[in-house]
């Protein structure tokens, strides 16, 4: 028998990765998943081979929920394929989760123009299973609620598509309580992911006391602040035009010194307490509550194993109250540009 290595900071063999329950439907996945986008866009070229070590090396640590979406390959499919490839050794020992929402035809429209109608959702479903290479898509998600169609419809197309087996549980991303509500009325919804993390805590006001009321798990994406709550940042102007931290308002002269100050102040409580910032962070959220599953995104097997390590991380009361007194309301800055931001 292998023996669990309990060094949250040198995580180097196998691990017992806790589970956790995500709704009342069944869905159940390791506490800590993976997020891929970065792996194909976002943050600068991707190198394949790096991807799917990662993944592995996120298989091998008991990683059961890895993310993807049909935007993050700009309707290629790039990204599900690499995540497709990836598992194809172990795929019904994992969670794979999809999204559709948004109108790629255009590409200077890309993040803006949606469409979840009914016809539409069934030709980006039968896309991702053909790229991601299996026969079911466990978790499928709206990636943004569309404005020009009832979310009453998008609901019963997810319905009939897992009552047809070729989904297993329906997720909604960056939705407001009204919509949550309706949506679930319809057909249960599993899961809602939205930002939240240290630096973003908009969900704590609205959305986590719904999602709570109706059972509904929470996946919160960017747990790490886009990489800044790691020992890589740098100002908004060093990195390259097609990472998305040039344009990011949390990286812009002003915010980005008041933030960089705050994970100075987080790095000192996570040093005293012989982990990394990162695992502090990803940390703080699954203190957050049981229903709640980080998916940090990373192209590193070895920041990957760090990350699922902080799963072994308990934070005392102490240090929570210390984290809310670092950063009582967030990072400085918005999430998103103004046209961009989520209307709840």
């Amino acid at each position: 028998m292998t023996e669990r290595n309990t060094n949250p900071t040198n995580p180097t063999g196998p691990a017992d990765l806790p589970h956790r329950r995500l709704g009342t439907q069944g869905l159940e996945v390791g506490a800590i998943g993976l997020g891929t986008m970065g792996m194909t866009m976002a943050y600068g070229a991707g190198d394949e081979q790096d991807g799917i070590a990662t993944i592995h090396r996120a298989h091998e640590l008991g990683v059961t929920l890895f993310d993807t979406a049909e935007l993050y390959g700009m309707g290629t499919g790039s990204n599900e394929q690499l995540l497709g490839r990836a598992v194809k050794g172990f795929r019904d020992e994992v969670v794979i989760a999809t999204k559709f929402g948004f109108d790629l035809t255009d590409p200077s429209k890309v993040g803006h123009a949606m469409d979840s109608r009914p016809e539409h959702i069934r030709a980006v479903t039968e896309n991702s299973l053909r790229y991601l290479g299996t026969d079911r898509i466990d978790v499928l998600y709206q990636h943004r609620v569309d404005p020009n169609v009832p979310i009453e419809d998008v609901a019963g197309t997810v319905g009939e598509l897992i009552a047809e087996g070729k989904v297993r549980y329906f997720g909604l991303s960056e939705a407001g309580p009204d919509i949550i509500r309706r949506a679930h009325a319809v057909h249960p919804v599993s899961v809602l992911q939205t930002e939240y993390s240290v630096f973003e805590r908009a969900v704590e006001v609205d959305v986590l006391p719904v999602v709570r009321e109706l059972g509904i798990g929470f996946v919160p994406y960017s747990p790490l602040g886009r990489g800044f709550l790691t020992s890589a940042v740098k100002p908004a102007a060093e990195y390259p035009a097609d990472d998305m931290r040039s344009w990011d308002e949390r990286w812009q002269p002003g915010n980005y010194e008041k933030n960089l100050a705050a994970v100075r102040e987080l790095t000192a409580l996570a040093n005293a307490k012989g982990i990394a910032v990162t695992q502090l962070a990803l940390a703080w959220l699954l203190a957050q509550g049981e229903d709640i599953v980080p998916i940090p995104g990373t192209r590193s097997p070895h920041r990957l194993a760090e990350n699922v390590a902080a799963a072994h991380v308990t934070l005392t009361p102490q240090d929570l109250a210390r984290i809310r007194e670092i950063l009582p309301r967030g990072a400085a800055g918005s999430r998103y540009p103004e046209g961009m931001m989520p209307n709840w």
